[in-house]
């Protein structure tokens, strides 16, 4: 992680679960850290948690459902921090909404999960090509949701459909990324169940007896993936906790 150090990393959804969580290992690396969210107070608390760490935590108070809101947050990084090295598109929503259910969920889930996903990396990738950066990293938090159904579990359908976009994006602007001969790197992560806000609104009480991931786990994901040679694209790591079974999950939730 040392080639990071001073450079500057912009996390969504910083303001808990795996976005927190990963702000706080990279400002542990010596990262300049920006962390887009919506609960400003959160964020504070972030920041004053991470004051005298090696490296320093910036926020910028951010909806993703709101396009004037992301393109401003990158205008306050580039005027403010002159660049961006790596984005971690961490935010994302999961309504109990399946095909029959409610539109605004649906809105909801793809203009955070996949429309603002796609704004933040294009104004990233922007900045990154005019800036003419030597290393890039682009790294999406995706779901294991996003490679498979997984049967019979009620109402993730349209949140599954989200993460099986990202899947296809990540895919496709890494060829992109070739096709243009930019040194950036693009990487999914793609967890399992994951001991977070999320997932407690989802109802995690249901699953007992199950081993889940901790934000922790996914964090060091990020820091294993930025720490590979620049040679080395780690395209996609899928993480499940061991001992996971489909059987055993689904008797849990139906």
């Amino acid at each position: 992680m040392e080639k990071w150090n001073g450079k500057v990393a912009v996390v969504t959804g910083a303001s808990s679960g795996i976005g927190e969580e990963t702000c706080r290992q990279l400002v542990d690396k010596g990262m300049i850290v920006v962390g887009f969210a919506r609960r400003e107070h959160k964020l504070q608390e972030l920041e004053k948690d991470l004051k005298g760490k090696l490296g320093k935590f910036y926020y910028v108070k951010v909806d993703l459902c709101s396009e004037e809101n992301i393109l401003e947050a990158f205008k306050w990084v580039k005027k403010t921090l002159k660049s961006v090295d790596v984005l971690v598109n961490n935010a994302g929503v999961m309504k109990q909404s399946d095909l029959l259910g409610n539109t605004s969920d649906w809105k909801k889930m793809f203009d955070t999960n996949v429309i603002g996903l796609n704004i933040c990396t294009r104004e990233a990738v922007k900045l990154m090509e005019e800036l003419k950066i030597k290393e890039g990293h682009i790294i999406n938090i995706n779901s294991i949701i996003g490679h498979y159904q997984i049967p019979f579990v009620k109402d993730i359908s349209v949140y599954g459909a989200t993460k099986h976009s990202i899947t296809s994006i990540t895919e496709s602007l890494r060829e992109l990324m070739g096709m243009k001969d930019l040194p950036i790197r693009v990487t999914s992560i793609s967890p399992g169940a994951v001991e977070t806000e999320m997932a407690v609104g989802f109802g995690l009480e249901k699953f007992k007896g199950i081993n889940v991931l901790k934000s922790s786990d996914i964090a060091e994901a990020i820091i294993y993936v930025l720490s590979a040679p620049q040679r080395v694209n780690v395209v996609e790591i899928i993480i499940r906790p061991t001992s996971e079974n489909t059987i055993g999950f689904i008797k849990n939730i139906l």
